[in-house]
């Protein structure tokens, strides 16, 4: 691609990302901190995927969602995760009206467009291979008919880091569907005060909508023409590969902490991803950073350790470190 379209590209990503300034100040009036958390729920909107989060209870991980999906006036649903929850409970199922004779569809609530899955941990598998069935496929299937979901579907799942008794952990393969896995952490204490002011004073203001989901999907379509650079597309193949063949990349110590390294899906996950962060920045092209930035989330859960790596207490975090440290930015 020559430097004149490149050049377009960027003009046109300026306009297009103007709207994120009135988005993020509208969220921002409810929200205090988590600036990572809100900038990845974007990358996820944008790039199309769907996020796992990891955190203690009470770090606004609902409210944010609730909050987002008011300023851009979409539906939101919080499903609450238990034991006996039920595929049906999720999704929908067919009700039989004795007067008529027929059977009417009662869609369940997942058919919005942000949706909270909370603690997907605590449910049986069926239930999380309904949610995440729904999520690769973008349709659910009631009895004979399918139902489409809608085109901005975003599903945000929640997972307890530190209560492991009664839940289901959730398989690779499963965690593999998730675009990003972010770790939540507490709010540092000058933002914890900001937030003891905020919701023990006078009423939050009302959250307005300030664009409707038609502007997300216009937006990604701009994200999908972001240009990426050969050069970073072998960036992002050299890293993947790192984890799978740590040995033939200059990284041999690795070898035996590393017992499956990254799919594919972590390719192109790091390559929509990184577009999407470029658009946040009003650029219309990738540059290494936009890698940098996004692949602890992209990875982290793609990376299984060995027993050897629990031993020596190294975590996929420190692996990523090491990969992302040694290997030469083009």
């Amino acid at each position: 691609m020559d430097l004149t379209s490149i050049q377009q590209i960027n003009e046109q990503v300026e306009k297009e990302a103007i709207f994120l300034h009135d988005l993020l100040a509208e969220v921002n009036k409810i929200m205090v901190g988590q600036e990572t958390l809100v900038e990845r729920v974007l990358i996820a909107l944008l790039a199309d995927g769907h996020i796992l989060l990891e955190g203690v209870p009470g770090l606004a991980k609902t409210l944010l969602v609730k909050t987002m999906a008011q300023a851009i006036h979409a539906d939101f649903a919080r499903i609450q995760f238990t034991p006996d929850l039920l595929p049906a409970d999720l999704l929908g199922t067919q009700v039989y009206n004795p007067r008529s004779g027929e059977f009417s569809v009662h869609k369940g609530p997942i058919f919005v467009n942000l949706v909270l899955a909370d603690e997907i941990n605590r449910a049986p598998a069926k239930v999380q291979s309904a949610l995440l069935e729904a999520m690769q496929e973008r349709q659910i299937t009631i009895g004979d008919t399918t139902h489409p979901l809608d085109d901005l579907f975003l599903v945000l799942a929640t997972q307890n880091p530190i209560e492991q008794e009664g839940t289901y952990p959730l398989p690779e393969a499963q965690v593999d569907r998730f675009m990003l896995k972010v770790l939540v952490d507490y709010p540092k204490r000058e933002e914890e005060r900001q937030i003891m002011e905020r919701f023990t004073g006078t009423p939050l203001p009302p959250v307005r909508p300030v664009i409707e989901p038609e502007r997300i999907l216009q937006a990604r379509k701009s994200v999908r023409q972001i240009y990426v650079d050969d050069k970073i597309k072998e960036y992002i193949l050299d890293l993947v590969f790192a984890t799978r063949h740590p040995g033939e990349n200059g990284l041999a110590d690795l070898k035996h902490l590393i017992a499956f390294g990254a799919s594919p899906r972590a390719s192109l996950y790091l390559i929509m991803a990184s577009r999407a962060h470029a658009f946040l920045k009003g650029r219309g092209f990738v540059t290494p950073e936009d890698i940098k930035q996004v692949a602890p989330d992209v990875l982290r859960h793609r990376i299984i350790t060995t027993y050897e790596a629990e031993a020596e207490d190294i975590t996929t975090a420190d692996i990523i470190q090491r990969i992302l440290d040694e290997i030469e930015v083009p």
